[in-house]
């Protein structure tokens, strides 16, 4: 299995970090990308990712802190996109949920992050809730950037936009949750576009849900994955670890990575 999405470089990871690794590795994990918030972040992160192979991670702001964002900040990002450890861009995209960050905000710093990726030529992991229509359009708009939708939540629309641009839809630990809506979305996503995460320290999925989570997790989202598209377990973590790989480069000894 891979664990496409999570941030290792959480605060409450921090007392146990090596027994959480421990603890993925023995699951059975191939990979681990962990996925930068801000661009202090990213340094850590990409730290993290040198430190052992079958890690690697990302640059980027999210868009909770997208009004703290400086030029500095993303000329910082700009520079670590250079490295091979860094996979992707992101995380980013729109939040109109939380509103943490003004949404025009939002939405400059996603289109900055698009443009980043597009000269990086590396692909961008996108955060959108209750900003369907405004991401479409920005997915739309970008053309030759190749992206995911992490822990997808968007209607129909959305993710057919982004399948139609080459995109791919990941899906965490909401697939084990009783009231999961997304079961036809999850069922109708081509197996080459499909990607499991843990969102990890956050979503936990059943039966952990109320503990914090953490990379070994993947393993029960796959499972759930697995039942509600009519597949094995382990064809669903094999698929998991084939399409990240594609999707971050990781086949192509580009990034170095597992």
């Amino acid at each position: 299995m891979f664990d496409s999405h999570c941030h290792l470089t959480d605060d409450r990871f921090a007392d146990d970090l090596p027994a959480v690794l421990d603890r993925a590795w023995d699951a059975g994990l191939a990979g681990i990308v962990t996925i930068a918030s801000d661009a202090d972040d990213a340094d850590v992160a990409w730290q993290l990712a040198c430190s052992d192979p079958r890690i690697r991670s990302t640059a980027g702001v999210h868009p909770h802190k997208a009004q703290d964002a400086t030029e500095a900040d993303l000329a910082r990002i700009t520079r670590m996109l250079a490295r091979p450890e860094v996979v992707a861009v992101g995380e980013t995209g729109l939040d109109y949920y939380y509103d943490n960050s003004p949404r025009d905000t939002q939405r400059t710093l996603f289109e900055w992050h698009l443009r980043a990726a597009a000269d990086a030529g590396k692909p961008i992991v996108v955060h959108s809730r209750s900003a369907d229509e405004d991401t479409a359009a920005m997915i739309r708009e970008a053309g030759g950037v190749t992206g995911v939708l992490h822990c997808f939540s968007g209607n129909e629309a959305l993710m057919d936009t982004a399948l139609d641009a080459g995109w791919f839809i990941s899906f965490a630990g909401m697939v084990s949750f009783r009231n999961f809506a997304g079961a036809d979305l999850l069922r109708a996503v081509p197996d080459d576009r499909l990607l499991l995460e843990t969102d990890s320290p956050y979503l936990a999925p059943v039966p952990f849900r109320g503990r914090r989570n953490e990379p070994a997790f993947v393993a029960a989202t796959c499972a759930a994955a697995a039942a509600l598209r009519g597949v094995a377990a382990e064809a669903m973590g094999q698929l998991s670890v084939r399409n990240a790989r594609r999707f971050y480069g990781l086949d192509t000894g580009r990034s170095g990575g597992p």
